[in-house]
């Protein structure tokens, strides 16, 4: 059990939620006289700002927890897309085969072969930042990793007895696709997604970073680490927690799919 890894995720996960509990702070306002004060164990701290303020006197625990909402929303509803898209263009290839198989491998592989990023980057410069498009676009970059994954295994299942015999004694396609492949690719789709959310999580920070995710003033992690990188030297607090929260929960996500593999796939358990 990856324990470390599932505290980690259940505190981001705990703070998003619960963030204007946590802190009284609106994550979007500051007072400029309250401008890049330190965190609490520096000189010249307030006890009002536990990780000190930003260039715009905005609290930096406030725009951390807040901008965990964001990444961690956006992570979600871009997948319940890739899924969505992905699991029916790769069921479908995969059971039916044939011609439908190769376009729609090909046009899978074509998807992949770009580099996501700055494909990603040039469609949200084209229509205009924002949280909306972000999940759209994301969401399509992702659905092609997914569907490979999903063509595999369905290719697999297509195989076994329980599925030919439902074949062969007249069971409706419909009822073969939802009772013997839907169900058994749980598990794969449980490891592609969990594989998934960390790469969403960077992607999301790095054309927020770029200025191409997220809309400032927002508070998203990556939105925090643009902002702070300018202001390194007098203030290094607000690019340094959110690189840090970023980095923790994309490593968290990959040891957890990591863990997932190992117990779902029999082969490798076995192994």
């Amino acid at each position: 059990m990856p324990a470390l890894p599932l505290l980690i995720l259940g505190v981001v996960v705990l703070t998003a939620i619960f963030a204007p509990l946590l802190t009284p702070h609106d994550p979007l306002r500051g007072t400029l006289i309250d401008s890049l004060l330190p965190p609490f164990w520096a000189a010249g701290s307030s006890p009002d700002h536990l990780l000190g303020t930003d260039g715009f006197g905005r609290d930096v625990f406030a725009r951390l927890l807040y901008g965990a909402r964001v990444s961690l929303s956006v992570a979600g509803f871009s997948l319940l897309i890739a899924v969505t898209i992905g699991t029916l263009v790769g069921v479908v290839a995969g059971y039916v085969g044939g011609a439908v198989d190769t376009i729609l491998m090909r046009i899978t592989d074509a998807l992949l072969s770009l580099p996501s990023i700055v494909l990603a980057l040039t469609v949200s410069v084209a229509v205009g930042p924002s949280f909306q498009n972000l999940i759209l676009i994301l969401g399509f970059l992702i659905w092609p990793n997914v569907a490979r994954l999903i063509r595999a295994e369905a290719l697999s299942l297509k195989q076994q007895d329980y599925v030919r015999y439902g074949s062969a004694i007249g069971v409706p396609t419909w009822a073969i696709l939802v009772r013997h492949i839907l169900r058994n690719l749980v598990p794969t789709l449980l490891v592609a997604s969990t594989l998934q959310v960390g790469s969403v999580i960077l992607a999301e920070a790095t054309l927020s970073f770029l200025g191409a995710g997220i809309p400032a003033p927002s508070a998203s992690w990556g939105v925090m680490v643009s902002e702070g990188q300018a202001l390194v030297a007098t203030g290094w607090w607000i690019a340094i927690f959110p690189g840090i929260a970023i980095t923790a929960t994309v490593m968290s996500f990959n040891f957890l799919s990591d863990w997932l593999r190992d117990r779902l796939d029999p082969k490798t358990s076995q192994g």
